[in-house]
């Protein structure tokens, strides 16, 4: 069992261990919106707002791909 943990924990080591995503060094939202969370996807990355809007930009242009807004 100890074993077992051992090779668990080294392999999330490993697999954490690699290089870190590259993140934006800077994001311009539009009108002054606040973000509350970001993700990202291979050639994209996205803000949601506190104004319940999902922003996506294009990764290497930073440029505003899609506006989605989020309904109640």
């Amino acid at each position: 069992m100890i074993c077992g943990l051992l090779v668990v924990i080294g392999l999330l080591v490993i697999r954490f261990s690699g290089k870190a995503p590259d993140l934006p060094d800077v994001i311009a939202l539009p009108g002054g919106e606040k973000p509350v969370a970001f993700t990202q996807g291979p050639d994209w990355y996205a803000v949601v707002t506190a104004d319940d809007q999902i922003l996506i930009f294009d990764r290497m242009s930073g440029t505003l791909r899609q506006t989605v807004d989020i309904q109640r």
